[in-house]
């Protein structure tokens, strides 16, 4: 069998600042299609997770079930990274070229805005599109009441918690990013990719792109189905504590995927 070889940290970080360098030279309609698809593939894994963890309750061990939500959930980041997109928490490693010089402070956080915005979209067009098919109908309604139980969860946090959750959550998605690209075929990518977001979505940690999908469905399903979505339908917070919930995810997963980019440069650096 031939050898595979991995690629070492600093091929990865030189591989991970031209990237960096192509995203932000990269023109405004293209970034914009390509946020739209990433967060329409994330919103597609939420949907997946949410239909895993449906009538769960009382059958599977809670870990077992946030394992399984988090294992189909990785064909989210695995088309964004194959099929190809623009994903903002991701592109919180563009700072691996910033710190190279490769371009300016301003043009990383317009590229960051740009395509948070695109994701913001992207996700809300699969909400709208699953709720409008029903999607919170099935299994009877397991379905909307695991969306209501799993927005009620994520917007009820306290505000610390969802920045130090973020900062959790993008340390795992960046090192799933960053693993990739040291992959040299799709098999190998995918394999680096699953262990990690399964581990993100099965410890509870805030993931600003997936909550820009997971709280409106759970919302928009609870709204729907009324008491049929569960007990928490009844104790589901408005949308401004969905709002905060993302801004604050965002918060820390710029944090946390800035400081393992930032980490690699630092330790790949030469001279």
């Amino acid at each position: 069998m031939a050898e595979v070889e991995a690629r070492e940290p600093d091929e990865i970080t030189e591989a991970m600042a031209d990237t960096a360098e192509e995203k932000a030279g990269r023109g405004t309609g293209a970034a914009i299609v390509l946020g739209l698809l990433a967060g329409a593939y994330i919103a597609l894994g939420g949907l997946f997770a949410v239909v895993a963890g449906a009538g769960a309750d009382g059958m599977m061990p809670h870990g077992a079930v946030q394992v399984l939500a988090g294992a189909v959930f990785s064909v989210g980041l695995i088309l964004v990274l194959l099929a190809g997109g623009e994903l903002f928490t991701g592109n919180t490693l563009m700072v691996v070229g910033a710190a190279k010089d490769r371009f300016p402070l301003g043009d990383l956080f317009g590229s960051w805005v740009l395509v948070w915005v695109a994701n913001l979209v992207g996700s809300l067009l699969v909400v709208a599109l699953a709720l409008a098919a029903g999607f919170h109908e099935g299994g009877d309604g397991a379905v909307g009441a695991r969306a209501a139980e799993v927005a009620a969860n994520k917007a009820g946090k306290a505000p610390l918690a969802v920045v130090a959750s973020g900062v959790l959550a993008n340390v795992l998605v960046v090192l799933a990013v960053w693993m990739a690209a040291g992959g040299r075929s799709a098999a190998d990518k995918v394999l680096v990719i699953v262990l990690p977001i399964a581990g993100f979505v099965a410890m509870d940690l805030e993931h600003s792109v997936a909550n820009m999908s997971l709280l409106p469905l759970g919302l928009g399903a609870a709204a729907l189905m009324g008491p049929e979505a569960g007990a928490q339908a009844g104790a589901m917070p408005g949308w401004g504590a969905a709002a905060l919930n993302v801004a604050l995810s965002t918060l820390g997963n710029a944090l946390g995927g800035a400081a393992i980019g930032l980490a690699y440069w630092v330790a790949t650096r030469r001279g």
